[in-house]
């Protein structure tokens, strides 16, 4: 009854066997200038992934490649990306300050909430117990969406707000009971309470310095060090309060990656470009951003 299960969900494309991921295209193109940073992949072979230059977000299909834009920004960042259960897709505004709710299907506006009024960086998005949370690397809180409320909730415990980028990448506990933050500029990782207390993760010396996107798979996480170009595969333990990162992994094709979504037996990562987050001029015309696919670790 499995195989049978498995053999249909196959033929419909939602599941990708070895030789059907071996025929998608393990780079996939952007509109020139499109400075990709957020990415979530589904229902189906579906990538969207969202612009730090206009807040657009990209539709592409990962069986050929090919995409449009789906919905078109209001000319701040999108950044961290989420689908719901509701066919929605929730999208951080970075530096805007919101949260956009679109029509997954369709990408209309289907409602948006201003989480801040003053500075702010709204960086990725994680959905848990009903709600959705929301990171902020400029100030030290969590916002916490559920039945169209928002909720602040403040960053106490083991973490301190210092310059640069902060909480970051977000994502589940493997025991759901808790979630996992990274704070890029000092590398640490850490377990955070739906309280918001902050535990620092035990990684035995180690560090995930620049950490960006997050995905857990089992006790497994997989953490983007976007400007050393690697993904570091982390071995958690069930509560997720301590990790060993058990390898790293690069790819010729990564230029400053920010976040990570899977499909089938693949990574897919679009890369952010930092170092041209203008336009660049001649005789530097490159304004080429891709998403590239690696095997999953």
């Amino acid at each position: 009854m499995r195989r049978l299960f498995l053999t249909a969900l196959l033929l419909l494309g939602l599941v990708a066997g070895p030789a059907q991921a071996a025929a998608f295209p393990a780079t996939i193109r952007l509109p020139d200038g499109f400075q990709a940073e957020g990415i979530e992949i589904g229902p189906g072979p579906y990538a969207y992934i969202g612009s730090m230059a206009d807040g657009s977000v990209y539709r592409a299909d990962l069986r050929t490649g090919r995409g449009a834009i789906l919905s078109r920004g209001p000319g701040t960042p999108a950044l961290g990306l989420r689908a719901d259960s509701r066919g929605r897709l929730l999208v951080a505004g970075g530096t805007g300050g919101d949260l956009r709710v679109l029509d997954i299907h369709t990408g209309r506006v289907v409602s948006s909430y201003q989480l801040a009024t003053g500075p702010a960086f709204v960086n990725d998005i994680a959905i848990a117990h009903g709600a959705a949370w929301i990171t902020d690397s400029t100030n030290p809180v969590l916002y916490k969406l559920r039945d169209g409320r928002v909720e602040r909730i403040p960053l106490t415990g083991d973490i301190t707000y210092r310059d640069g980028f902060n909480a970051n990448g977000i994502t589940l506990a493997p025991d759901g009971r808790a979630l996992l933050v990274v704070q890029s500029n000092t590398g640490d990782l850490f377990r955070v309470g739906f309280d918001g207390v902050a535990r620092r993760v035990n990684l035995h010396g180690d560090s995930l310095v620049d950490g960006d996107g997050l995905l857990l798979r089992g006790r497994t996480l997989y953490a983007v060090q976007n400007r050393t170009n690697t993904v570091a595969v982390v071995q958690l333990n069930v509560g997720g309060t301590e990790g060993r990162v058990a390898r790293r992994v690069t790819d010729d094709r990564f230029d400053v990656p920010a976040t990570v979504a899977e499909f089938g037996s693949r990574l897919y990562l679009p890369n952010a470009r930092f170092s041209f987050t203008t336009p660049p001029k001649p005789p530097t015309p490159d304004m080429g951003y891709t998403v590239v696919a690696i095997p999953r670790p």
